[in-house]
C-alpha cells in the first residue's frame, strides 16, 4: 500500500518513460570499449554476464518492487529488510556515487562542446572559468528540473534514451560498412586476469541499473505491474544493443586500438571518414552524446533528491 508521504505525488511515468529511462541509465557508452578489447569473442562474455548477473538482477528487482512498490525503491527495500541503518547506508552510498559522477559534468560538457564546434575553440576545456561557470549553471538546471518534478524530467529522460538509441543504432549500422574483420565469435576468450576483470566490468558495471527506476515507484502509474513490465521490455533491447554495438566497434577498429574513453564516437568517426559529411556528422554525434550525458546526470540528481 502507498505510504502517506506518497499520497500527494503525481503518477507521471508510464511504460514508455520507464523503458527509455532504463536504456538511458544502463547503456553506458564507455562499456563498448572494454568489451571490444576481447575481440570477436566478446559475445561469449556478454552472454555469460547476461545469464549469471543481468537476468537474476532483473528478477530480483521485479520481485522486490512487487513486494514494496514504494517511492524510494532501494531505500524502502533495505529499510524494510535491515532497519534504519541498512536503509541509510544504501541511500548514502547512492548519494556518494551520484556526487562522484556529477562532479565531472562541467568538464565533460565543455569538452564535448569544444569537439562539436571544432578546432577554433580547442582550448575551451582548459579554461577554468568557463568550466566553473558551466558546472554552476548545469547544477542549477538539474536542481530546477528536480524541483519541477517528473512532469518535466520525464521528457528529458525520454530524450536522453532516444539519444542513446541513436548513438548505438549508428554504431550497429557500422556493421554494414564493408570490412574484413570478424566481429562475432563463440570462441571462449582466454581466462586471463585481464579478461576476467573485463567480465566483471561487463556484469557489475555495464549491466546494472534496473533498480534505479524503482526509486520513482511512487510517481509511476501502477508501479507493481508497470516497473516489472518495463524491465521485461528493456532487458532484451539493452542486451542486443551491447552485443551488436560492440560488433560495430570491432568492424572498423582493431581491438588493441579501441578508445576506452569514447569507443562509440571513435568507431562512428572512423566509419564516416570516406564520406564528405564526416566532420559535420561527427559534430552532430558529439552533441547527441552530450545530451545523453546531461540526461543521465538529471536522473542521478532526481534519484538522490528522492532518497
Amino acid at each position: 500500500m502507498p505510504s502517506s508521504a506518497e499520497s500527494g505525488l503525481k503518477r507521471e511515468l508510464g511504460l514508455r518513460d520507464l523503458v527509455l529511462t532504463q536504456i538511458l541509465f544502463i547503456v553506458g557508452l564507455g562499456n563498448f570499449g572494454f568489451a571490444a578489447r576481447l575481440g570477436a569473442s566478446h559475445a561469449v562474455f556478454w552472454l555469460t554476464a547476461i545469464i549469471l548477473f543481468y537476468i537474476p538482477l532483473a528478477m530480483v528487482v521485479i520481485h522486490l518492487n512487487r513486494w514494496r512498490p514504494l517511492e524510494g525503491g532501494l531505500y524502502q527495500w533495505a529499510h524494510a529488510a535491515f532497519g534504519d541503518v541498512g536503509g541509510f547506508l544504501v541511500a548514502w552510498n547512492l548519494w556518494v556515487y551520484a556526487m562522484a559522477l556529477m562532479s565531472e559534468i562541467g568538464i565533460t560538457t565543455v569538452t564535448n562542446l569544444s569537439y562539436a564546434i571544432g578546432p577554433s575553440v580547442a582550448g575551451m576545456a582548459d579554461n577554468k572559468l568557463i568550466v566553473g561557470v558551466t558546472t554552476a549553471v548545469l547544477l542549477a538546471g538539474l536542481a530546477a528540473v528536480s524541483f519541477l518534478g517528473l512532469s518535466v524530467g520525464k521528457w528529458i529522460y525520454n530524450l536522453g534514451g532516444v539519444c542513446v538509441l541513436v548513438l548505438v543504432g549508428a554504431l550497429i549500422a557500422v556493421n554494414f560498412v564493408p570490412h574484413q574483420r570478424q566481429t562475432l565469435s563463440l570462441d571462449i576468450p582466454p581466462l586471463t586476469l585481464l579478461n576476467i576483470n573485463i567480465l566483471g566490468k561487463l556484469a557489475f558495471l555495464a549491466l546494472s541499473g534496473f533498480e534505479y527506476v524503482a526509486v520513482f515507484a511512487g510517481e509511476c502509474k501502477d508501479p507493481a505491474r508497470m516497473i516489472a513490465k518495463s524491465v521485461m521490455v528493456s532487458a532484451p533491447i539493452i542486451a542486443a544493443l551491447f552485443i551488436f554495438g560492440t560488433s560495430g566497434v570491432l568492424a572498423v577498429v582493431d581491438p588493441a586500438q579501441v578508445d576506452l574513453v569514447s569507443p562509440v564516437l571513435q568507431a562512428i568517426s572512423v566509419a564516416a571518414r570516406p564520406f564528405v559529411v564526416a566532420v559535420h556528422l561527427a559534430s552532430v554525434f558529439f552533441v547527441v552524446l552530450l545530451v545523453s550525458r546531461l540526461a543521465q546526470a538529471s536522473i542521478n540528481f532526481a534519484v538522490n533528491s528522492r532518497l
